[in-house]
């Protein structure tokens, strides 16, 4: 039975001994307890050493292991990391790259040593593939594609096919499909592995070929570049430019990295968070991203702090109206941000606009109806029981009001700043509480106000 090597773990006594071997140039234990230990976790354990400390382990990897621990270091950390290379030992690495992951490491660094690391390389075709890639921005097809592809000509046949595999399995890490292209570089369609492989020597390429294949343009965006691999489960997809050539692939790995940054956007403006910053960013950086939102958030507090003392007659009248107000803003903020949330959900499908406006509408009030009726019959039933029919009657209204008012503007909201080009998810944070924390204490009070008949 083969033995199966044990998940690497990082820890504190691993890195002290580490440490110690990288201060002590101790490079048969660098590379013997590195050995088994893949480029990911290889990566993960550079994050914790300084560039020059990074570097002489690099320097102990074989340079294909070494270049996948550079492409899988944090962004920022990379850059930092590469700042104490010589632009001929990035080169180096460049060289075992894909182009596009080569092309997302040229991109982060200084214009002047991005050409010096260009002309070191020795692969003149993957050179031209990498000039061309960079021409592209990084959140479009074309700055996300890989030139690495095999294609075959519609006219081949199979055992042309097979040594055209075979020529390019040097450059190509990842072989999902064999894309069909005719003279002019057309793209017809695929053909899969399996169809090469049991086909006959003598088959033309064109009697076995599946021309149904999903593509996407060089221009289009990444977002949805994403749904699109998401929706059909495409493990690649091909790339062509606006006459139909055949440019590129972009693979799953990409896109997951793409789904994952813009989550990450995604949380951090739903949290009030205006900028892209990471946690070990300076205390200025980090306060000025921060900042805007609270200052927002501080201004509607003062208004709802201004707004109660419109109505400060009405609570010497009735002072345990005061004892509900938190419960009044705080369902209303909750409301709003889900339903806030359910509509960002939506427009960030490519299937969002299948169900129409009018009836989104309607279930929205539907569910605004049942959440409203259940969450005033049971603060009904407490308030009555504590203070009377009267208090009860008033709240329970109130707070009916509030939750039919929050889920219709958590749906209108982040429609309407998707429609004016802003992003939706604006409305699941700060913006939206504070919104609805206003309008919730309008509406308690003048419901209030209407019924006790002050």
């Amino acid at each position: 039975m083969e033995n199966v090597a044990p998940p690497f773990e990082l820890t504190q006594d691993y890195l002290d001994k580490f440490r110690e071997a990288i201060d002590s140039q101790n490079e048969a234990y660098i590379r013997e307890s590195l050995a088994s230990v893949r480029h990911e976790d290889i990566s993960a354990l550079l994050e914790e050493f300084n560039a020059e400390q990074s570097k002489y382990v690099l320097k102990l990897l074989e340079k294909d292991v070494a270049s996948d621990v550079i492409e899988d270091l944090d962004e920022d950390t990379r850059s930092k990391f590469l700042s104490v290379f010589h632009p001929i030992e990035i080169s180096e690495y460049i060289e075992e790259m894909e182009t596009d992951d080569a092309v997302d490491i040229l991109n982060d660094l200084p214009i002047k040593v991005r050409e010096e690391v260009i002309a070191n390389l020795g692969n003149i075709e993957k050179v031209n593939y990498i000039i061309e890639l960079l021409r592209y921005d990084e959140d479009c097809a074309g700055g996300l594609m890989a030139k690495e592809l095999i294609r075959a000509n519609v006219n081949w046949n199979v055992v042309q096919c097979v040594e055209e595999i075979r020529r390019q399995a040097e450059n190509v890490e990842k072989i999902y499909a064999v894309y069909v292209v005719d003279d002019n570089d057309k793209l017809l369609g695929r053909v899969s592995l399996m169809e090469i492989i049991i086909a006959k020597s003598t088959t033309k390429i064109a009697d076995i070929y599946n021309s149904e294949i999903i593509s996407v343009y060089t221009y289009q965006k990444e977002e949805e570049i994403a749904e699109i691999m998401q929706k059909y489960d495409l493990e690649a997809v091909p790339v062509i430019n606006v006459q139909g050539k055949l440019v590129g692939r972009i693979t799953v790995d990409d896109i997951i990295d793409v789904i994952t940054e813009l989550a990450d956007q995604e949380i951090k403006l739903m949290a009030g968070i205006a900028e892209d910053v990471e946690e070990d960013d300076n205390v200025w950086i980090l306060s000025r991203a921060r900042l805007p939102w609270l200052i927002i958030g501080l201004f509607g507090g003062l208004v709802g702090a201004r707004f109660i003392g419109v109505f400060e007659e009405d609570l010497m009248k009735v002072a345990s109206l005061a004892f509900f107000i938190p419960l009044i803003i705080a369902t209303g903020g909750n409301v709003g941000i889900q339903s806030s949330a359910l509509v960002v959900q939506s427009l960030a499908s490519i299937t969002a606009f299948e169900t129409s406006a009018w009836k989104k509408f309607i279930k929205t009030l539907l569910v605004a109806i049942l959440n409203g009726v259940v969450l005033s019959g049971l603060v009904y039933a407490f308030v009555f029981f504590l203070y009377g029919a009267t208090l009860a009657f008033v709240v329970s209204v109130a707070l009916f009001s509030v939750v039919m008012l929050a889920s219709l503007l958590g749906t209108a909201i982040p429609l309407a700043l998707d429609k004016i080009g802003f992003n939706p998810a604006l409305a699941s944070g700060p913006f939206i509480t504070t919104t609805i924390d206003l309008l919730g204490l309008a509406v308690y009070f003048i419901v209030a106000h209407l019924l006790y008949n002050f």
